[in-house]
């Protein structure tokens, strides 16, 4: 077994690829065994005792039906999303650029002082509010506005 191990090395290193690639006609292993030389496995080579078997590929049959599904519009759901639905700083940004937006309104329009004005900032930096509504509901719920 062990010059097989030999031939077989030689032969890989002749047809340029890997030793498990090697096929050996199995009824003319005789034959295989005398071999010495380089020369004598380029003609068992030529003979056909000896083959390099084919490469194996990866299929690409499951890329494909993939491919086509969400081509149809399956498989986009949000379990197949990566990363963020969306960019939490943005959220953020348009959240307190609304609610600053509305307590300025409010304080031109003389409905809250400026103290209370300076509060309400405060809490919106500290993000107590959700949103514009929480911020009514919490001046309606403290009778912070002068009217309303």
């Amino acid at each position: 077994m062990r010059e097989m191990r030999k031939i077989r090395r030689m032969a890989a290193d002749i047809l340029n690829c890997g030793e498990n690639r090697i096929w050996i006609d199995s009824s003319r292993l005789e034959q295989v065994i005398g071999v010495i030389s380089r020369e004598e496995v380029k003609r068992l080579i030529k003979d056909g005792v000896i083959r390099k078997r084919p490469e194996k590929g990866i299929s690409r049959y499951r890329i494909r039906l993939k491919k086509l599904k969400k081509k149809k519009g399956r498989r986009r759901g949000p379990g197949s999303r990566k990363g963020p639905r969306y960019d939490e700083k943005e959220l953020w940004v348009r959240r307190v650029r609304a609610q600053r937006r509305f307590i300025r309104m409010l304080k031109e329009r003389k409905i809250i002082d400026r103290r209370t004005y300076r509060r309400l900032y405060l809490l919106i930096k500290g993000g107590v509010f959700r949103d514009v509504a929480h911020i009514k509901n919490y001046i309606k719920e403290h009778k912070l506005a002068r009217r309303i």
